[in-house]
């Protein structure tokens, strides 16, 4: 499947979170030294059926369908799916 783009990654937040900056922050200092998908940052407040799923854990994130981590940055978890692809 050449050219095809890899899925991206969704990192769901809310306002006012201190967990979903420090998970945003970990993921921009690992794609500083890891080629990452793009990373889509959503308020998860924003869709129902994201809050209703996800809303007790965020940060929450995401690589297509599957849960990647939340509450705090599984970097060996993200880099060994992101190996797998």
């Amino acid at each position: 499947m050449s050219g095809a783009q890899p899925a991206p990654l969704r990192l769901l937040t809310r306002a006012d979170c201190s967990l979903c900056e420090t998970m945003r922050s970990e993921l921009a200092r690992l794609a500083a030294r890891t080629p990452l998908p793009p990373v889509e940052v959503l308020d998860v407040d924003t869709d129902p059926e994201l809050a209703r799923r996800y809303g007790l854990k965020i940060p929450v994130l995401l690589w297509g369908t599957s849960l990647v981590c939340h509450h705090r940055l599984d970097e060996s978890e993200l880099l060994r799916l992101l190996r797998r692809a």
